[in-house]
């Protein structure tokens, strides 16, 4: 009898008051405390591994932190709100099987994302071309890279043409190799355009001792001799080299004498050397 007197004399109104108040309280906390923290966790991944490791590992473990963060804030919310989580994921996975036969491109683009990373053709801030596009890497993504063009624009290229087209990674390794071609008149002399080359490059403070510098004899062109100067330079100054090596070699060219033909065309009359002769009159004044 005491018992059921207890059991009356309890106030079950302010019992469910203060439950749903406890209830709001822990949902509130989860969402206004645990969200910052997933992206303050994903932020702070990412900058220690980008450091440690790589920018694409950074990148990497940031989302997979930030995303299982999330996906456990919302079950812990919804688990608080009194939903049964049973029937919620069974829909999930029903709709998720629905939408997998959907979407069987983006599938194969995951996929082919997972091959991306497992290989590492490329990774945050490389340079690379896909066929005629190229650009500075933003993101490596499950369904798509995003590159940024150098005249600033946005291009996000799926992981299934990547696998399939060929790339080409720019900035994989930690020297590039400038190739300056070179056309001089027919009169000079070769060897002294050699010196002065390689004693251009040798004086540039930008360009590698080693490898040396290469001149190879491309050929005769139609108004010039064509000369290719072989230079090697570190990645991040291989623009800088080659503005500054054209400018020395004009500048050497104009002090040294030495000619830079531009297209011109010969008349001939019929004899295999002699051209056609052609005599300028002047109009006389009546």
């Amino acid at each position: 009898m005491d018992n059921l007197n207890d059991l009356s004399s309890i106030n079950w109104s302010e019992l469910i008051t203060l439950g749903r108040i406890s209830t709001v309280i822990n949902v509130g906390l989860l969402i206004v405390i645990g969200i910052p923290l997933c992206f303050f966790l994903s932020k702070w991944i990412r900058k220690y591994l980008t450091e440690k490791l790589s920018a694409q590992q950074g990148m990497i473990f940031s989302k997979v932190i930030l995303y299982s963060g999330l996906t456990i804030i919302i079950i812990s919310v919804l688990y608080n709100l009194n939903f049964k989580l049973a029937p919620l994921l069974g829909a999930a996975g029903i709709v998720g099987i629905a939408i997998g036969f959907a979407s069987q491109t983006s599938v194969s683009n995951i996929i082919s994302g997972f091959f991306l990373m497992a290989e590492k053709p490329f990774e945050v801030n490389d340079i690379i071309t896909v066929d005629d596009t190229t650009g500075i890497i933003l993101s490596i993504d499950l369904l798509s890279i995003k590159l940024r063009t150098f005249d600033n624009k946005f291009v996000r290229i799926p992981n299934e043409t990547i696998i399939k087209t060929e790339v080409t990674n720019v900035t994989r390794f930690p020297i590039r190799r400038v190739d300056l071609e070179i056309g001089v008149a027919y009169k000079e002399n070769i060897t002294k355009v050699k010196a002065i080359l390689l004693d251009i490059a040798k004086k540039n403070p930008l360009c590698l001792n080693e490898p040396k510098a290469l001149i190879l004899f491309k050929g005769f062109g139609n108004s010039s001799i064509d000369l290719l100067l072989l230079v090697w330079a570190v990645k991040t100054d291989w623009l800088a080299v080659k503005n500054s090596m054209l400018e020395e070699i004009k500048k050497r060219f104009d002090d040294e004498g030495v000619e830079i033909p531009f297209p011109h065309v010969s008349l001939y009359s019929g004899s295999a050397t002699n051209p056609l002769p052609i005599t300028v009159v002047e109009k006389k004044s009546s």
